[in-house]
C-alpha cells in the first residue's frame, strides 16, 4: 500500500479538481469553494487513505458529486450561459460571423449543460480534461463500456440539437 501524502498527493490535484467543478457549474467562485470543501472532505476521511486504490478518482469522485449538487440545488444556472473570452469570439472575421459564432459556442455550452449528469461527466472529463476511457471509468465508478456509451450518447445528442437549431434557428 502507497502512503498519501495531502502535500504530495492531494494537493497537486486542485488545478483539476477546479476543472471539472468549473465545467460543471460555470461558476468560478462556485467551483472554487466546491474544491476547497473536496479538500476538506477528502482531509477529514485521512484515516482511510490506505485502503483507496487511486486518490485522484477518490478526490473527483467527490468533487462531481459536489458540483452536481449544486447544480441540482441551483436552479439559476440552467437559463445562464458562460462569458465567452474575447480573443476566443475572435477568429471569425467580420461582426456578423463573430456574433454567429458565439451564438453557436453558447449554444454548444447549453447543449452539453442539459445533457444527462453521467454523460455530461463522461464527455467532459473525455473531450475537454482528455482523460482516458479507463481513467473515466475509476472516476465515476462505471465500466469502460457505459463510459464509451455515454460519449456517444452525448454526442450524438449534441450534433442532432445542433443540426435542429442550425436548420430551424432558435
Amino acid at each position: 500500500m502507497k502512503i498519501i501524502s495531502f502535500h504530495d498527493d492531494i494537493l497537486p490535484l486542485k488545478n483539476m479538481l477546479f476543472r471539472v467543478a468549473l465545467r460543471i457549474t460555470l461558476d468560478k467562485a462556485e467551483a472554487e469553494d466546491i474544491v476547497q470543501e473536496t479538500m476538506i472532505k477528502v482531509w477529514n476521511r485521512r484515516d482511510t487513505w490506505s485502503e483507496i486504490e487511486s486518490i485522484e478518482a477518490f478526490c473527483t469522485t467527490i468533487c462531481k458529486n459536489l458540483a452536481l449538487d449544486y447544480i441540482r440545488k441551483s436552479s439559476h444556472l440552467s437559463d445562464s450561459t458562460p462569458d465567452l473570452p474575447e480573443d476566443k469570439a475572435d477568429s471569425a472575421s467580420t461582426p456578423d460571423e463573430r456574433a454567429a459564432q458565439s451564438d453557436r459556442v453558447e449554444l454548444v455550452h447549453r447543449l452539453v449543460n442539459a445533457l444527462p449528469d453521467k454523460q455530461r461527466m463522461c464527455m467532459q472529463l473525455r473531450d475537454f480534461e482528455g482523460k482516458t476511457y479507463k481513467e473515466i471509468a475509476r472516476m465515476m465508478e462505471i465500466s469502460e463500456e457505459q463510459v464509451k456509451v455515454n460519449i456517444f450518447r452525448a454526442r450524438q445528442t449534441i450534433k442532432q440539437k445542433f443540426n435542429d437549431f442550425d436548420n430551424y434557428g432558435l
